[in-house]
């Protein structure tokens, strides 16, 4: 491992170049938009001058980090983060877990849960469940799919002996699904690891280990599941905190399952009722 490589990220200045980088702007784009001279940015990016805290925010602001990166981009400057980061189970956090679970609860009798940036699960309902035990039973098919570790839908869905067979089509949400995953990993090393494993999957098809990071951006994905010989017609939505004040929260993300024909919503009140 190249140690000064490893140390170069870690400054300012390269973990500037880099977000600014990843969402192809320039410099002058850059500095239009955080109100700053290009000149002043140059040197900020090559270590010839120091930012102060709230350069570093209207930077951060004017590139619309996550807040982890925004208190990485702050340490890396020399300065302590501003957002905490709580376990979901801290007593604070009593109203955003009572918010997500009348989240869940609402969404009954079709599916949906709570999962971070890198997919792990946080919580589910018991549309989810059912859905779930429908397939398998349900422990069996998360010790199948994560073994020990997080229950992690990424995988859960790509795993050849989670969800995967049962998807119909594979090549319509496959790259869009793995094409967000890869963008998130840019920034966030955590999910990295995720990636990869699912990308190492040996039967995988070969077409989808080419991630095309342009691939479509829908604000729906509609998924077709063949679920015990009856076709089952999803679409998601991705909802998360539009004003978080914690990184917890900020990366957290419910994910809603809708029934996209009558066919998919009489089945999924048919499981509610079993």
């Amino acid at each position: 491992m190249n140690t000064a490589a490893a140390t170069d990220q870690t400054t300012f200045g390269p973990l500037l170049r880099e977000a600014r980088r990843l969402r192809h702007l320039s410099q002058l784009d850059l500095a239009l938009q955080a109100e700053v001279s290009q000149r002043h940015l140059s040197f900020l990016e090559s270590g010839r001058a120091q930012p102060s805290r709230s350069m570093v925010a209207a930077l951060a602001e004017a590139l619309d980090l996550s807040m982890r990166e925004r208190n990485r981009l702050l340490n890396s400057a020399g300065f302590a983060g501003i957002y905490p980061q709580r376990m979901l189970e801290a007593a604070d956090m009593a109203p955003i877990r009572e918010a997500l679970d009348l989240m869940l609860r609402h969404h009954e009798p079709f599916p949906a849960i709570v999962v971070d940036r890198a997919w792990n699960l946080f919580s589910a309902n018991a549309a989810m469940q059912r859905m779930l035990a429908a397939i398998d039973d349900v422990d069996a098919l998360w010790a199948r799919t994560c073994g020990d570790g997080p229950r992690n839908i990424l995988k859960l869905t790509l795993h050849p002996q989670g969800l995967r067979p049962l998807i119909l089509n594979l090549d319509e949400i496959v790259p869009p699904l793995l094409a967000r995953t890869a963008r998130e990993a840019m920034e966030h090393a955590e999910i990295q690891p995720v990636l990869d494993e699912v990308l190492a999957y040996p039967d995988l098809p070969r077409r989808f280990r080419q991630i095309d990071l342009a691939a479509s951006r829908l604000p729906v994905l509609p998924t077709h599941f063949r679920l015990g010989g009856n076709d089952l017609r999803l679409f998601t939505t991705l909802t998360t905190f539009g004003t978080p004040l914690d990184v917890t929260t900020d990366e957290l993300r419910v994910e809603a399952l809708f029934p996209a024909d009558d066919a998919s919503r009489a089945l999924l009140m048919a499981l509610a009722q079993a």
